[in-house]
């Protein structure tokens, strides 16, 4: 909501300077967004006369003028090309500072001659582009006055934020009304002129949907003549950003600014029969934005025998708008149902300031008197003749009682307020006394607080007991308008006036905040990004034939894509990341390194729903002057998916590697890790030949982890831990096993056989011998408990791994 400090005080008798009056609006709740003072920046500038404007002797383009600005002659060296003798001209002493330039100005010497001060233009003040040269003013502007007080720039400019109940802030007067009923000042009286009509309307009304528009005025005005409306009015609608258009449209934008009543002329000239109110069918709209709307049985229309010729509410028509030719017009004045217009702007993408008020709910009572000061408006401006009111329909019940109990109100704000001052404040707010006794007042509320015992509510959920709804109707009809009245006496007061109160803690210790998946999921996301992943945020969804490549055995489509290329969910994180990657590699990084936690689909049932984190290395790794840079390759992408599984406290003994990947990954150089024989973790290994094709990759490795897969970690009590005193053992074993048998089988069948000995089990050398066969080089950490192990101890336990080693895989010591 926009106004400025002269529109305010129109309502508001006040002497409270701008920054009082922004202090108090934030106090009570109406908080100031923007304050733009056209004059500050202008304030050193006064309006001078040119005495005289002589060649200069050492510049053919300058001139010497000598220059009146109401505090003596002095000289000013000027280059623009219309500066003569007698103009008035807006001048710039030295210490001032250009808004256009930011420049200081100081006494100066301009080829031999001194200039003290500058002739300023349009541009140098930024007040428009005009450069051409400086600023001509009447011949009757006074010299020596401000330069902004004369150009009417001194009025500054306040946009507050209005939360959608206060309906009534969208005016200058219900602003003006809250500030003096905060104490700052006193709401002037007001009341629409009298209006003398004799004549009937040549337009009249009939309401076919009365759910949409229970209730309208109108009246016709005959014989205007409509020109642009005078300055003031055309300087407070600029001020807020409203384009002057004509008197009669600038007197409706004037009445929905000033006591937030829109109101709509129509050229009565074009009608074609009286208008009607009704629902509208399969027609279109021509309308004053320029743009025509499809309206439906939805979208409440004000028509003639012709057709829509508004949507009611929201904007008005082009065909029947008011131009220089308008002679007659017909006034209307109605009140529609906010959430129709609700529902009719947000389908349409329209916001008008209409909509804004009437969608919030508008002073019903009003409408008469408004009606009345615009028609007074539009004889005063335009002339003419105006006819009686016409009316149709019911004007809505606006009757309404609220009681305040003076114990709830202690309540609510923490402290004793004296009954004497809620009851003041609330009457200064338009509120009126019913009955007052000890324990409570009653007030019948203002029409224009549709905020207050209004009876509204949300729809409840189905299913609900009625008793029990009609309970808590009855709870609320008591409770909330208390609540209401409460809250505006707390708000006058100053909200920065209530004693912050902490709300009381359950417990000494603060619970977790995360639930036990979400601390993995961020756990996740920074042991990934330690380890130079860079985290995707991607579409979940993708190509049809992307999905394919990736693995999806029924494609989930998504009805209403958003772009032709992304109508299919995607059945792996790697799907998107690895086109995030092929984006990258396009645009010169060769070598990404992607991560992202999100959901992969998998089908339509509940549980096809996975939480997946992935990752994707591609090309290279980092160049280091320690060690050549190599492709990448499948161990690169199981280093993170075992790093990140070391971070989520998983005992990385229990976890096994089968060769049987999605075939996405590449058939031979990729890894399916379980924990048991069923339980599967994640994925690992290089992206499938066929799909880095396809994508134009370079060799890449990704992962999978499934974080709803990863079981909780076992809590048990810590004990204090069992420091062996004895150092440990290390024995190195070679042993020879077939070429396809896996390195994980052997570490394991040793890692068994003796597990109160064997503290750890590493694989630190493999290669093929000559005859095919494959040498593992096994190191076993023995740690010794009460005593030193003796020799024969430990032959024992080597003969007992060598075996294990030969009966799980076959293998022989070299």
């Amino acid at each position: 909501m926009k106004f400025t400090l002269s529109w305010l005080r129109r309502h508001l008798q006040t002497e409270a300077t701008l920054d009082d009056i922004a202090e108090t609006l934030n106090r009570i709740g109406l908080e100031v967004e923007e304050i733009l003072d056209r004059a500050a920046p202008l304030a050193a500038f006064r309006v001078a006369h040119v005495l005289a404007a002589a060649p200069h002797p050492n510049a053919d383009r300058l001139r010497v003028c000598q220059v009146d600005a109401g505090a003596g002659v002095i000289e000013v060296v000027c280059g623009a090309p219309n500066a003569r003798a007698g103009m008035k001209a807006v001048f710039a002493p030295p210490g001032s500072v250009i808004p256009a330039t930011g420049l200081v100005l100081k006494v100066g010497e301009i080829r031999g001659i001194k200039s003290n001060g500058m002739l300023l233009s349009m541009r140098e003040m930024n007040l428009g582009e005009d450069h051409d040269g400086i600023v001509e003013l009447a011949a009757e502007a006074p010299v020596g006055v401000p330069y902004a007080a004369y150009a009417g720039l001194d009025d500054p400019m306040i946009e507050i934020a209005v939360t959608p109940n206060r309906g009534d802030c969208l005016s200058v007067r219900g602003i003006a009304r809250d500030l003096a009923a905060a104490g700052l000042g006193t709401l002037k009286p007001w009341s629409a002129p009298a209006v003398n009509a004799d004549a009937a309307s040549v337009v009249d009304w009939r309401i076919e949907w009365p759910e949409a528009c229970p209730y309208v005025l109108g009246r016709t005005v005959r014989g205007v003549r409509n020109g642009a409306s005078p300055a003031w009015l055309q300087q407070w609608l600029s001020a807020i950003g409203l384009r002057p258009i004509s008197a009669l449209v600038d007197i409706t934008n004037f009445f929905t600014i000033d006591l937030g009543r829109p109101l709509h002329v129509f050229d009565a000239n074009l009608l074609r029969g009286n208008l009607t109110i009704r629902r509208g069918t399969d027609e279109t709209l021509a309308a004053l934005d320029g743009k025509t709307y499809r309206l439906g049985a939805d979208d409440c229309v004000i028509a003639d025998a012709s057709g829509a010729l508004s949507l009611g509410g929201i904007i008005g028509g082009a065909t029947t708008g008011c131009t220089a030719d308008t002679t007659d017009v017909f006034i209307e004045c109605a009140v529609f149902d906010p959430v129709r217009i609700a529902l009719s702007g947000r389908r349409h993408h329209i916001s008008t300031d209409a909509r804004q008020r009437f969608e919030r709910g508008i002073d019903v009572a009003l409408m008469p008197a408004a009606l009345d000061a615009a028609t007074a408006m539009v004889v005063a401006l335009c002339g003419g003749t105006p006819s009686r009111m016409t009316a149709a329909g019911t004007p809505p019940a606006t009757a309404r009682t609220a009681t305040l109990t003076h114990a709830r109100l202690a309540r609510l704000a923490g402290e004793a307020v004296p009954a004497d001052e809620a009851i003041a404040s609330l009457e200064r707010l338009g509120f009126a006394v019913i009955t007052r006794n000890e324990e409570s007042v009653s007030f019948d509320v203002p029409s224009w607080r549709n905020d207050i015992a209004a009876g509204t509510a949300l729809d409840p959920a189905p299913g609900l007991d009625p008793a029990r709804l009609a309970d808590a109707a009855a709870g609320a009809a008591v409770m909330e308008p208390e609540a209401d009245l409460a809250e505006e006496v707390l708000r006058l007061r100053g909200l920065d006036r209530i004693t912050p109160a902490s709300l009381p803690m359950a417990d000494l210790v603060p619970r977790a905040t995360l639930s036990a998946a979400q601390t993995r999921v961020q756990r996740a996301r920074r042991l990934l990004a330690t380890r130079g992943l860079l985290e995707c945020v991607t579409f979940s969804f993708t190509d049809a034939a992307t999905a394919a490549r990736f693995g999806a055995q029924t494609l989930v489509r998504v009805a209403n894509p958003i772009a032709a290329d992304l109508d299919t969910m995607r059945p792996t994180v790697l799907a998107t990341l690895a086109l995030a990657a092929r984006a990258n590699v396009a645009r010169g990084q060769a070598d990404p390194c992607l991560f992202e936690i999100g959901p992969a689909f998998r089908g339509l049932a509940q549980d096809g729903q996975l939480r997946q984190a992935a990752g994707l290395r591609v090309g290279a790794t980092p160049l280091d002057w320690r060690k050549p840079a190599r492709a990448i390759d499948a161990f690169d992408a199981k280093d993170d998916l075992w790093a990140l599984l070391t971070s989520l406290g998983l005992p990385m003994d229990s976890l096994s590697v089968t060769a049987d990947a999605p075939g996405y990954y590449h058939p031979g150089q990729s890894g399916t890790v379980r924990q048991g024989p069923k339980l599967v973790l994640g994925y690992f290994g290089l992206l499938h030949p066929g799909i880095i094709a396809a994508l134009d990759l370079p060799q890449s490795a990704g992962f999978e982890l499934f974080l709803d897969a990863v079981p909780e970690p076992k809590r048990r009590r810590r004990a204090a831990p069992d420091l062996p005193n004895l150092q440990p053992l290390r024995r190195d074993f070679a042993f020879v096993v077939a070429p396809e048998m896996p390195a994980e089988t052997v570490l394991r069948a040793v890692r068994g056989a003796e597990r109160h000995l064997i503290a750890g089990v590493s694989l630190f050398d493999r290669f093929v011998l000559p005859d095919g066969s494959v040498s593992l080089g096994v190191q076993v950490v023995l740690q010794p408990g009460a005593q030193t192990l003796t020799d024969a101890e430990i032959e024992a336990v080597s003969a007992r791994i060598i075996a294990a080693a030969g009966k799980a895989a076959g293998a022989v010591l070299r």
